[in-house]
């Protein structure tokens, strides 16, 4: 691809990019292709061969767990039994369901029903108490709403109406595919929405959500279960985790204490909205046609304009079961160990470059700086693949006999049992929240670690044939991006052991927050895909690609071969992306990054380096005041 160098003046991700924009294809199956996507395409095709491979018995695999995972691939493979069996399998799974008469039915199936993946009016999670890290507690949240976002409910906003009827529709074919009489349907589908509609006016929107401080709201277990007389919230903790907790911590406040005038007088509206989510969750796992149906909405949503093929469906959910399993094969198989040990030294330079920088920062006072320091000292660091996998794999049993949804009720089961299970114990930090054949990177605020996965540490993002300031300018801003998240506006709340616990004087957080919120102000309200950017739902991640731009910068000014110029290109080709609008307008609504264009150009702008690497000049569309270029690591 060649690269226009007088237009990078004008937009560098354009005079990287356009040429491969102007050819790229998405995917009829996908609402995006580029960068991360066409990573995750071709890691798709690798594995769906092997899967294949080990299916038909032309490979065969030592490890149990594995070969549980084909299992299930074959089985859902099988769309010929499954129209075969039609509707009855979901049909049995309703039942517990339709019977329903009253709250105090509900409440004796509760536990029960939520462990086998019914939605519930209060959403549980079990993950490192913010305040005591060391231990995991248990959370409580709100549901999720039909539209992605509370924002798409504001009567100013005309993309609600619009979406809501595209999943009226498509759950009123739904139901009707599903042997529901047409007032039957219409008395499911409307008093869903009804419920929905009590829920919208109490829960966070992405912005508030983005906001990790606020989620720490811990109540006793009386408190918490007094929000509500219509159902007993202490029984069923109790249930799910075999003992009385001391307390209980609320993410959503809010919506909590709305609880008892969200249920009171709404049985019927609930039920209905029971069963709709169960539908929903279910459908995909009957005949063909019913999947196709029941991927409508989520496809209007993304603009994607078919559903994935039988043989990728089968493959996403037999991998999205069995994530570290396949995360560990793939790691060993397509990384190795002499590469994730090459990773690992280069994290590792990346964190000293980092305190380096601190050790120099001129605006932070030195009893911050130690601590900022320090916290860099404690940070964990996992490369490529984990060196165990949890033990929960070896519980995942595949029963050829039984159907693919009674399967799945059975996996998601035992796997959420195994999750609250781990209430009060040790917190493992060495745990992976994520499978190593995923083309993605993360920072955990509540562990102090940062994890980089097999599967993103390839080109553009890292190659041996690529220069050193094209690596750093990939995988480098990757590294350095997700050590920033240890100082971002929710990460520099947490200690190094990844206590919620503030560890700044008050005139460095005031400094620091001021930072903030310039960057807040540099990308709010920036215009993109016809509409604009959400500066503070943003904010965090910005604060990231700005910190981790400086750092790699530093680090790769210390190559001998270092070529700014190359840099700054592989920094804006791994942001590449070609999208529906659908998709783009979807994520300036939910996603707390800033779109990959402005990623890209914006935090280029904000390094002197670029001016001098391109000759930009006041005047020249890539120009920024200096007074205007926002820097904070």
């Amino acid at each position: 691809m060649t690269i226009d160098m007088a237009k990078a003046k004008e937009d560098l991700y354009e005079a990287v990019n356009g040429e491969w924009l102007q050819t790229a294809q998405i995917p009829a199956d996908r609402p995006a292709t580029g960068g991360f996507n066409s990573l995750v395409d071709d890691i798709d095709k690798t594995l769906m061969d092997d899967f294949d491979a080990f299916l038909n018995k032309q490979k065969s695999s030592q490890d149990p767990r594995f070969n549980e995972m084909i299992k299930l691939y074959g089985l859902a493979k099988d769309f010929k039994r499954r129209e075969q069996e039609g509707t009855a399998p979901l049909k049995k799974a309703l039942q517990p369901l339709e019977s329903l008469q009253s709250y105090a039915d509900y409440q004796e199936h509760w536990a029960e029903l939520l462990l086998n993946g019914t939605a519930s009016p209060v959403v549980f999670d079990i993950d490192a108490d913010m305040k005591n890290a060391r231990v995991y507690a248990l959370f409580a949240g709100a549901p999720s709403l039909i539209l992605p976002e509370k924002n798409y409910y504001d009567p100013k906003n005309p993309q609600g109406p619009q979406l809501m009827q595209l999943w009226t529709s498509m759950m009123t074919t739904l139901l009707d595919k599903l042997g529901y009489e047409e007032k039957a349907a219409q008395k499911l589908i409307e008093e869903t929405k009804r419920f929905d509609a009590l829920l919208v006016p109490h829960v966070k929107s992405a912005e508030e959500s983005a906001d990790y401080s606020k989620m720490y709201n811990p109540q006793p277990l009386a408190e918490f279960a007094g929000h509500t007389s219509q159902l007993d919230l202490a029984a069923v903790v109790e249930e799910l985790v075999g003992a009385e907790p001391d307390k209980v911590i609320v993410t959503e406040p809010k919506y909590l204490e709305a609880l008892d005038q969200i249920l009171a007088g709404h049985f019927e509206w609930f039920k209905s909205w029971l069963l709709v989510n169960a539908i929903r969750s279910m459908a995909g796992l009957l005949t063909d046609k019913l999947r196709e149906i029941n991927g409508r909405y989520s496809r209007a949503l993304s603009g994607a304009k078919q559903p994935a093929d039988q043989r990728k469906f089968a493959y996403r959910l037999a991998r999205g079961t069995f994530d570290q399993v396949v995360g560990d094969y793939y790691g060993k198989t397509y990384f190795g160990p002499q590469a994730k040990a090459d990773v690992h030294h280069m994290v590792e330079q990346m964190v000293k470059i980092y305190q380096q920088r601190l050790a120099k920062n001129d605006w932070l006072s030195e009893k911050t700086r130690t601590k900022a320091i320090l916290k860099l000292d404690k940070l964990g660091i996992q490369v490529g693949y984990p060196d165990q996998i949890p033990a929960l794999y070896d519980q995942l049993k595949v029963d050829a006999h039984a159907t693919l949804l009674e399967n799945m009720i059975q996996l998601g089961k035992t796997a959420t049992k195994e999750m609250f299970g781990r209430w009060n114990q040790p917190v493992d930090r060495l745990r992976w929240e994520m499978s190593a054949a995923t083309v993605n990177a993360y920072y955990h605020p509540f562990k102090n670690i940062i994890v980089f996965p097999a599967a993103i540490l390839q080109a553009p993002f890292y190659s041996l044939k690529q220069t050193s300031s094209e690596n750093y300018g990939g995988i480098g801003a990757v590294i350095a991006h997700e050590i920033s998240h240890a100082f971002d506006n929710n990460g520099a709340l947490f200690d190094e052991y990844g206590n919620l616990n503030n560890w700044w004087t008050k005139a460095d957080l005031d400094h620091f927050k001021q930072l903030a919120q310039k960057m807040i102000a540099e990308f709010d309200g920036l215009p993109f895909a016809g509409q604009k950017v959400n500066g503070k739902l943003t904010v965090s991640e910005n604060i990231a690609d700005a910190g981790g731009l400086s750092c790699a910068l530093a680090a790769a000014k210390e190559e001998k071969d270092f070529d700014a110029q190359r840099f700054f290109i592989n920094w804006a080709r791994i942001w590449r992306m070609k999208a529906t609008d659908q998709y783009m307008q979807l994520l300036l609504s939910i996603d707390v990054h800033s779109p990959n264009k402005l990623r890209a150009n914006v935090q280029a702008q904000n390094q002197d380096e670029f001016y001098q690497a391109f000759n930009v000049q006041a005047g020249d569309g890539m120009y920024l005041a200096p007074e205007k270029r926002v820097n904070i690591w």
